[in-house]
């Protein structure tokens, strides 16, 4: 019996990693793949056109950054939608409007017809039920210090010569965030429950659980969605 059957994760799950800067969303979605041999989806930031710009001028740039992260994901979650399933991604279309575009709507480094366009065009794209919604979003979470730990030790330089300021912004907006978020299943996992750099095995209660929280979503839905 492979890990898949032991805990019951459906062959064609699509199961999206979110969670704050530094909290392990790619390591988390490189074990689950792994170990489920399932695909992975990861955000392909060398390729964005407006990157570079948008650091150099956020209010010139942000609204055309949003848009091209909307489309991108929006692109990826139908392909994944169209293999069948089988997949983790890394990162949810959700969190660029739940937090990023409203984020500069309210420091003002986006206007407010912008993102008032901005949040029409993402309503009518994602908060449909025509849109693939993930069968389950593992939000991973832990103590700010923790996470500071974790930024500090992988050392990329543009996050290192961040202030901390905008890390416990960033902290607290995801945090308001997912106590609000509904638009499909959460599994809130906290980092100091496992170790999957130095324990491969503490991966093992983690599937556990997405296996109880798959099965019982998909017989909810069963029973209310004819």
């Amino acid at each position: 019996m492979n890990v898949r059957e032991k805990y019951q994760i459906p062959h064609d799950s699509i199961i999206t990693i979110a969670g704050t800067v530094g909290v392990g969303k790619s390591t988390m979605t490189n074990a689950l793949a792994e170990a489920l041999n399932f695909r992975t989806s990861f955000e392909k930031v060398d390729k964005n056109p407006y990157l570079d710009k948008f650091y150099a001028d956020f209010e010139r740039w942000s609204f055309h950054l949003q848009i091209y992260f909307l489309a991108e994901r929006f692109k990826e979650q139908k392909r994944i939608f169209e293999y069948g399933g089988g997949f983790i991604q890394d990162r949810s279309i959700y969190e660029d409007t739940g937090i990023f575009a409203q984020m500069h709507y309210e420091k003002g480094t986006m206007t407010g017809v912008d993102y008032e366009t901005y949040r029409n065009l993402f309503d009518a794209m994602v908060m449909t039920p025509y849109f693939p919604h993930p069968d389950l979003l593992i939000y991973l979470e832990g103590s700010f210090d923790d996470i500071i730990s974790r930024i500090k030790a992988r050392g990329r330089p543009m996050e290192q010569q961040t202030p901390l300021s905008y890390w416990e912004e960033m902290y607290s907006r995801y945090e308001n965030w997912i106590n609000d978020f509904n638009s499909c299943p959460v599994l809130r996992i906290n980092i100091a429950d496992y170790d999957l750099h130095d324990d491969k095995q503490s991966i093992e209660p983690v599937l556990e659980k997405i296996g109880h929280f798959i099965q019982q979503s998909r017989k909810w839905k069963s029973r209310h969605i004819k």
